[in-house]
């Protein structure tokens, strides 16, 4: 699922919502409870064609398990550049602990005093 859009108007916050819920399989009952709005309200933002208060997007973001994120117009593009990927390259503790089990050696030996 992947959410790095910039959104600036309702309507794509709306939908960045609507597919949250469908994603995370919870329903609009649900998720009015959690978050402590009436369904009425829920129902408004999830139209698109209502304005909100921000602590209803901030609770609505949290119970779908999503962040808000504001940056500067120039580095929108950098984070809408897609998914994070584990990197490629191993570090030296990843790199020790592989040669560490690899020789069968307990990672931590205990010595006695």
């Amino acid at each position: 699922m992947h959410y790095f859009n910039a959104m600036k108007s309702h309507p794509e916050v709306a939908k960045v919502l609507r597919d949250a819920i469908s994603h995370r399989k919870v329903s609009q009952a649900q998720l009015h409870e959690e978050a402590g709005i009436s369904q009425r309200t829920l129902t408004n933002v999830l139209s698109g064609d209502e304005d909100f208060k921000m602590s209803t997007l901030f609770a609505l973001a949290d119970r779908l398990g999503l962040e808000m994120l504001l940056v500067p117009k120039g580095a929108a593009q950098a984070v809408s550049a897609g998914a994070v990927t584990k990197p490629v390259v191993k570090t030296r503790v990843q790199k020790s602990l592989e040669r560490r089990r690899a020789s069968d050696v307990p990672l931590f030996e205990r010595s006695n005093p």
